[in-house]
């Protein structure tokens, strides 16, 4: 393994030669669904750079961020339990399968210890205190939702079963020593499924490169996991785009959920709305956005729009309060997000790092960063 295997590997061999066959991918890169810029014309890594050097203090919280110490190993099992640990890390529990989404435990959101540190107080949960998880679910490769340690310690632990995530991002796990026999890649459009008993089913079989394109029916006592697309990009160095990135559409049983990941906002959120809502509970993000970079994180107000083109009945909020990767005050986006949210009558819960939401049950709604003076 190389000296530096925080910054994973490339797609290569076989697997890079499914990379170039997507439709998603040209000119030596995969591309967005309409034109996104990373960085708002004029705008500048220096100036943005200048800019966080003197950020406001009211970036981090001025105290330690409560949470609720819940038992995720006896979560309840009759409805889905959704469990948030900050940022976008989250557990997900429906008809007895465990997801875990984009978990980083390492208490930073970058390459280097020292920087991206987490706030204080968001870090009470660890890999020692999951329950057995069926499949890790990793929406992308940036640093704050494929995070090395956490992924080694996962693995070590024999915890996770299955790791489903998108197009050449297996190449980062195999590289970390995940048997490609455990890993499911998926392009957008494209469908994968699971089953307790059996593990993942391609095509029929366990074994196997290819998925079923289109929506992905469960059968009993299986669950689908669909990519759909983002705007966002991808990338652990300077040579971006290698890997894809995708939202998630997850059904089982009478159940269906939408795992947005990261992504500003675009045409897609109605286009899966139209062909795979309504849905339960949508997970979007809220926070880390920025005047200079408005195509690739949504501001608080897109994303209640997005909730209501996918025509989902309950919105959790999430990519914020953990880290500080943009100039914000810390809790700008839910104060936007919920009063925007008011406005427009979508229902929102805002649970405390660890406290369990149970859809048709407990619907945390509390504004506990309120007391939380900023």
């Amino acid at each position: 393994m190389a000296i530096f295997p925080v910054f994973g590997k490339n797609p290569s061999g076989k697997r890079l030669k499914r990379v170039e066959d997507s439709s998603n991918y040209s000119r030596d890169a995969f591309n967005n669904p309409e034109p996104t810029e990373l960085l708002l014309k004029g705008s500048s890594y220096f100036k943005m750079m200048r800019e966080y050097w003197n950020k406001p203090k009211n970036t981090t919280p001025p105290v330690v961020i409560p949470s609720v110490r819940t038992d995720l190993r006896a979560l309840p099992a009759d409805k889905p339990v959704i469990v948030w640990f900050g940022h976008s890390s989250y557990l997900l529990k429906v008809k007895g399968i465990h997801i875990l989404v984009d978990p980083v435990f390492s208490g930073h959101a970058s390459p280097v210890s020292f920087f991206g540190k987490s706030f204080p107080g968001t870090d009470v949960y660890g890999v020692d205190d999951l329950p057995e998880i069926d499949i890790v679910l990793l929406t992308h490769d940036h640093y704050d939702h494929l995070d090395h340690e956490t992924i080694l310690q996962l693995s070590g632990s024999g915890k996770a079963r299955y790791f489903f995530t998108s197009l050449g991002v297996g190449s980062h796990l195999e590289y970390w020593g995940i048997s490609p026999e455990r890993i499911v890649e998926l392009d957008w459009w494209e469908s994968g499924r699971y089953s307790p008993a059996k593990g993942p089913i391609r095509n029929g079989g366990v074994a196997g490169d290819e998925v079923a394109p289109g929506i992905g029916f469960a059968g009993e006592g299986e669950i689908s996991l669909t990519a759909t697309p983002g705007r966002h990009f991808s990338g652990r160095s300077l040579h971006r785009n290698q890997t894809l990135w995708s939202s998630f559409v997850v059904k089982i049983a009478e159940h269906s959920f939408f795992l947005g990941g990261d992504s500003g906002y675009g045409k897609h959120f109605k286009k899966i709305g139209e062909q795979y809502g309504p849905f339960e509970l949508a997970v979007l993000e809220s926070g880390q956005y920025g005047k200079n970079w408005p195509d690739i994180h949504m501001m608080p107000e897109q994303t209640v729009t997005a909730t209501q083109e996918l025509h989902a009945r309950l919105l959790l909020p999430v990519h914020w309060c953990k880290f500080m990767l943009s100039v914000h005050a810390w809790d700008e986006p839910i104060r936007r997000l919920v009063k925007s949210a008011e406005e427009k009558k979508v229902r929102v819960t805002t649970p405390q790092i660890g406290e369990p939401v149970i859809l048709d049950s407990i619907i945390p709604q509390k504004k506990w960063w309120e007391s939380i003076s900023s």
